[in-house]
């Protein structure tokens, strides 16, 4: 086996050790997402305070997830995008407790501020992912989707019966895009499989 084909076999081993990861990774977030979005839609408008830790929870994990996202990667890779995630969604972590005190519509303001960002930061990621893995296009869209839902959920933060089960159907795309990459990645690990 020549020095070339030995370095074919690496890159596709580590190109699978990551898809495999991040297959993982992407069934959970999306579970996440599908309980969240029932616990919204079956509790947040009668009990305040269930409403008000949701709305905390939900920026803290994807800080959390982002971190495991990093652990995922290969050890070369630029990492940067997903640390300035993780500063963001703590950030917001934050923002929203203290947004909650002042009301709802400010909430939604700092909800829809991060979702702009995270999701400008998944387009980037997805678009620097696809030509090692492929099957972004689903990360793709969703990034882009989610920059424009938090445009929206700015621009409509004040208008009347605003709440928190606004954000039900944005996480609930956001399950819908995870598990169709963490399908879409299989193709990855299997083309791996078939050049080792």
């Amino acid at each position: 086996m020549n020095s070339s084909n030995q370095a074919n076999i690496i890159v596709s081993d580590q190109a699978a050790q990551t898809a495999k990861s991040l297959r993982k990774l992407y069934f959970l977030r999306a579970a996440f997402s599908i309980v969240w979005v029932i616990l919204v839609l079956a509790l947040a408008k009668t009990n305040i305070g269930i409403a008000n830790a949701l709305f905390i929870i939900y920026p803290a994990w994807d800080a959390l997830a982002t971190f495991f996202d990093i652990r995922a990667n290969p050890p070369t890779a630029n990492k940067m995008p997903q640390y300035v995630n993780i500063a963001i969604s703590i950030t917001t972590t934050v923002a929203v407790i203290i947004a909650l005190q002042k009301g709802i519509p400010e909430a939604l303001i700092v909800f829809g501020a991060w979702a702009f960002l995270t999701g400008l930061i998944q387009l980037i990621l997805g678009l620097r992912r696809r030509k090692q893995l492929g099957a972004q296009w689903p990360m793709i869209i969703s990034g882009g989707q989610s920059m424009l839902a938090g445009v929206s959920f700015v621009v409509m933060a004040h208008a009347p019966n605003q709440g928190i089960t606004t954000l039900a159907g944005y996480a609930a795309f956001g399950a819908f895009y995870f598990l169709l990459s963490a399908f879409r990645l299989t193709k990855t690990i299997n083309a791996a499989s078939v050049v080792a």
